[in-house]
């Protein structure tokens, strides 16, 4: 052993004796988080982590949720496992999901966790931060705002409407699709101009269709200066009764 693999080795002791919770996480870590170790020795390793309750042992656990494996029973075992332990810290799990969010490929998983840990107002907060991180250009990999904005339409909030507001005019078909189904679930028709804008813009026809549904199930009225530009933009079968209701013809 040379004098810099000595330099090394005494830094890490002093590490470990320093954080003794971030040593004992470290200890199983890697093993968890391999999608090519042995079966036996990753659920060892899994299950040693969620024992810990720690904010060290949170973080090393949410790394199993960056690969799958077969057979997928197996796959569900483990995650399952890697879920409960996460759970089991508590809030000092928190902080380690926001950091694994940030660069996730997905957040599927995160998003679940923190559902269980935090209560809904705190959940909505949090999913709100994390879309915004995220802007309405071209992206090559968005999978995660997909995510955000979907997860987003099952809940009414202050906050959403304005929030999601921006992504109506995302480069990406699928967001503003989700963008447009959110925006309808919070029940506010201060989002009328700005739909029927997108409408008259928009080329995608199932997105047209979002639209014009949208309205027809809110009851929305459409203003009276917007009447005429509204009524050519609706997709076949629709139409603007006199009182300004979109209708769907039967």
């Amino acid at each position: 052993m040379g004098l810099f693999d000595l330099f090394k080795s005494g830094s890490k002791d002093k590490a470990e004796k320093r954080d003794p919770k971030a040593a004992a996480a470290a200890k199983w870590a890697e093993r968890a988080g391999d999608k090519r170790a042995q079966n036996y020795d990753r659920q060892e390793a899994l299950h040693a982590l969620a024992e810990m309750k720690t904010a060290e042992a949170a973080a090393a656990l949410l790394k199993r949720f960056t690969f799958s494996i077969d057979p997928s029973i197996t796959d569900q075992d483990e995650k399952d496992t890697a879920f409960a332990g996460i759970i089991a810290a508590g809030e000092l799990a928190i902080e380690p999901i926001r950091t694994f969010s940030a660069k996730a490929a997905s957040l599927s998983w995160p998003m679940r966790i923190l559902k269980e840990l935090v209560p809904e107002e705190a959940f909505i907060e949090e999913l709100l931060a994390w879309l915004g991180r995220w802007d309405t250009e071209y992206a090559k990999f968005i999978d995660p705002k997909i995510q955000l904005l979907a997860a987003l339409e099952d809940y009414k909030h202050e906050k959403i409407r304005e929030a999601v507001a921006p992504f109506l005019e995302d480069v990406n078909e699928t967001a503003r699709f989700h963008a447009v189904a959110t925006t309808f679930a919070q029940g506010d028709d201060a989002a009328t101009p700005a739909l029927i804008a997108l409408l008259v813009d928009e080329e995608s026809f199932r997105i047209k269709n979002k639209i014009a549904d949208g309205f027809v199930s809110a009851g929305w009225t459409i203003p009276d200066d917007q009447r005429d530009s509204t009524r050519k933009a609706l997709p076949p079968g629709y139409s603007i009764d006199g009182s300004g209701k979109v209708r769907k013809r039967e």
